[in-house]
């Protein structure tokens, strides 16, 4: 499979990317708006389309993240909190039906970290945490080379872990700023890169309580490298202090000589790492 052609497909709430992989490199992509509040065909057909746009003769499978629980061996979706419609979709036997080639389906978390073991920083690792940090807080594990999905794709749900009064997620993820602070992550950014006293504070304080995600993943997984993704994980530098301070406190101090934890360097990794479902499967 890996000497002829795949596509990594992105579905988000108001859009669909698609493109197709060879090798290392995304030599084709297309990105179209989705209807939203439309019907469960109405966004089928759109995502075929997509799809159709960058497909040829040269593909041999079909790879496509999702933003909710995926029943993996069916290829059925389940609740997609942006498209209403979408309850319960057999989106791969869809999809093999109008493409005939393999379908692979996977929420996004999974993709992403699948993405950075074959394209990204997780090259040449075997075990890996990809921890994606946006408006929610997910993760994808990798185990002796192969994604982890578990029974349910629910493997990696770190930030529904209760923490303090909530939930992981409720402190590690861009909501917390919002939310304590009354500004977005993005415009949080900035303020730090201008040196903004306030907004530094307040990536020492979110630092403080992602180190327990990071934590939580160590001994839950005690995984090589943590890649971490998500619109948050660009401010790593400004919080990444607070978290290795926060990581003193775990109880396997030489395990942590060893682990690396890095931002995603990979600006298509959405699509790479649906694609790399593709590869993924043949294991």
């Amino acid at each position: 499979m890996k000497q002829t052609a795949v596509i990594g497909v992105d579905l988000g709430g108001t859009n669909v990317r698609a493109g197709k992989v060879t090798g290392q490199d995304v030599v084709k992509h297309e990105a179209r708006a989705i209807t939203s509040r439309g019907s469960q065909e109405t966004v089928l057909e759109e995502i075929r389309q997509t799809i159709a746009a960058v497909s040829g003769a040269d593909v041999s499978a079909i790879g496509i993240g999702v933003p909710s629980l995926v029943d993996v061996e069916k290829g059925i979706v389940y609740t997609v909190e942006n498209i209403p419609s979408w309850k319960e979709v057999p989106l791969k036997e869809f999809l093999e039906k109008a493409f005939a080639v393999p379908v692979h389906v996977n929420n996004d978390a999974n993709c992403f970290a699948l993405g950075e073991f074959y394209f990204g920083s997780g090259r040449g690792f075997r075990h890996l945490v990809g921890m994606v940090v946006g408006t929610g807080l997910g993760a994808g594990i990798i185990i002796n080379g192969k994604l982890y999905c578990g029974r349910n794709c629910g493997a990696g749900e770190i930030g529904t872990i209760p923490y303090k009064e909530h939930t992981i997620e409720y402190y590690c993820s861009g909501q917390f700023f919002q939310r304590q602070y009354g500004v977005d992550g993005g415009t949080l950014h900035q303020q730090a890169q201008r040196g903004d006293p306030r907004a530094l504070e307040i990536f020492v304080a979110f630092g403080d309580d992602f180190g327990h995600a990071v934590m939580t993943a160590l001994y839950a997984y005690d995984p090589e490298i943590i890649v971490l993704g998500g619109s948050v994980s660009k401010a790593w530098p400004f919080f990444e202090t607070a978290v290795r301070k926060k990581l003193q406190a775990f109880a396997f101090p030489h395990a942590l000589t060893r682990l690396l934890i890095l931002p995603s360097q990979i600006p298509d990794i959405a699509i790479l790492g649906a694609a790399g479902l593709c590869y993924d499967a043949e294991k």
